[in-house]
């Protein structure tokens, strides 16, 4: 895991948030290549889950909504994290975090088990808390309402449901999906961007008859078994499905399926996929007074709609897309190269291009045309002139991109290039207009 992170760090994927200040714990800034792949993989899910089917459509509800939202929900009693402070150093932690305890976990329970502080090594802990994770803003020109930032992104799809089904009148059943920020004022951020304060999500509502909930749950199931396979070319054997038992599962939901993934630090959780019954809907239906009640086409049955919600993290699928594109390779000389090898559909770059020398204003111009020519195709092209060939290719393959494009002295005479791949390290001549 450290590898990765010092990678990221040398090349401009991920940073420390506010670096320059001295970093914020749980915050992390993305750079050039990751923003790039972090789009990527966003415009992947958007494709695979909402642009390539007929029963999916998209919204883009406010970060900040009225608060008697997550009164509804439940969040402002239930979103919470056990919470337990050193009385020696002061270093606050997630007591369920600190051994194999259960979100209900007693301070008698981390002294049975003689749990020592992480930070300073003694056993002198305060009571166990619940601590809620919803940051608290104000709002308006005083500051006297108070308001929240969202833990998450599924309630502003939930309040925006009757709003689809009044315009568009889909027929059922159809999902709602939406990408966006949430924040969760998280006790303890640790992993990387695994768990961070401000993170990015992927979700669907789908609503369904109640039913046809079972079937329909296997069948996004099954969506997302391939979505990760197929699109994030994460390999099969470090993918799991946890049935999560009745008391481990959330309080709405009636089934949940755990897909996690084996992170360098260990198997944890990638996703999850959750039978969230009409929770929500009713939920809505109380406490604002409006009917959520759908009626069938061409009939007059009606009913709450149930719903099933697929949930991705961004950056933990990106985190795991990196730890399984990450490898180290032995080279002629004794070197070791390494290798970021990511499906061509989420490298920030498909091509780099290259003068094979950079003193040699004829290959810099007819380089200059070949990379004005790719980017105009694909968009996705770098320019590399700095230091040897050698010394670009091993830069290449550490960001990941799949084909380095060189332009020497022949491509002056025929009009070919060398194009050098980055999995075998394989080079051929192409023809300009065959790339």
């Amino acid at each position: 895991m450290e590898k990765i992170v010092n990678l990221c760090k040398r090349r401009g994927f991920i940073w420390q948030g506010s670096d320059v200040y001295g970093g914020m714990a749980g915050t992390w800034d993305f750079g050039p290549l990751g923003v790039t792949l972090k789009k990527r993989i966003m415009d992947e899910w958007w494709k695979f889950f909402v642009e390539e089917r007929e029963d999916m459509y998209g919204v883009d509800a406010a970060i900040i909504m009225n608060p008697r939202t997550w009164e509804a929900s439940g969040h402002t009693k239930t979103f919470s994290d056990p919470l337990v402070e050193c009385k020696e150093c002061h270093q606050r932690f997630r007591a369920d975090k600190l051994g194999e305890f259960g979100a209900d976990v007693e301070t008698k329970a981390l002294v049975a088990a003689k749990v020592k502080c992480p930070s300073c090594g003694k056993m002198n802990w305060s009571e166990v808390r619940q601590f809620n994770m919803m940051f608290e803003t104000l709002v308006g020109a005083t500051g006297e309402d108070e308001a929240y930032l969202r833990p998450e992104t599924a309630q502003g799809i939930f309040t925006n449901y009757k709003n689809v089904v009044d315009t568009v009148y889909p027929d059922l059943p159809f999902g709602l999906a939406q990408q966006g920020k949430a924040f969760r004022n998280e006790i303890s951020p640790r992993d990387f961007v695994f768990r961070s304060r401000e993170f990015s999500q992927m979700e669907i509502e789908y609503f369904v008859n109640p039913t046809t909930w079972e079937e329909q749950f296997e069948k996004l199931l099954a969506s997302c078994r391939e979505f990760l396979r197929e699109k994030m070319g994460l390999p099969a054997e470090a993918i799991h499905e946890l049935e999560v038992p009745e008391n481990d599962r959330a309080h709405y939901s009636k089934r949940t399926v755990d897909i996690e993934f084996d992170y360098p630090i260990g198997r944890e959780e990638l996703m999850g996929i959750a039978y969230r019954t009409d929770f929500d809907l009713m939920n809505i239906q109380r406490e604002a007074g409006k009917s959520m009640e759908y009626i069938v086409k061409g009939s007059t049955e009606r009913f709450v709609p149930h719903v099933i919600e697929p949930s991705f993290g961004v950056e933990r699928l990106l985190m795991a897309v990196l730890c399984a594109a990450y490898r180290e390779e032995a080279v002629e000389g004794g070197e070791t190269r390494v290798v970021l090898a990511l499906p061509e559909n989420l490298a920030p770059y498909r091509y780099c291009v290259s003068p094979l020398l950079k003193n040699k204003p004829e290959l810099v111009e007819k380089a200059r045309e070949v990379y004005a020519t790719l980017r105009a195709k694909y968009g996705r092209v770098t320019w590399d002139d700095s230091g040897n060939i050698g010394k670009r290719y091993r830069k290449q393959d550490e960001i990941g991109t799949p084909k380095c494009v060189v332009i020497d002295f022949d491509s002056l005479e025929d009009g070919t290039v060398t194009v050098r791949d980055r999995d075998t390290m394989a080079q051929e001549r192409v023809a300009v207009e065959k790339l």
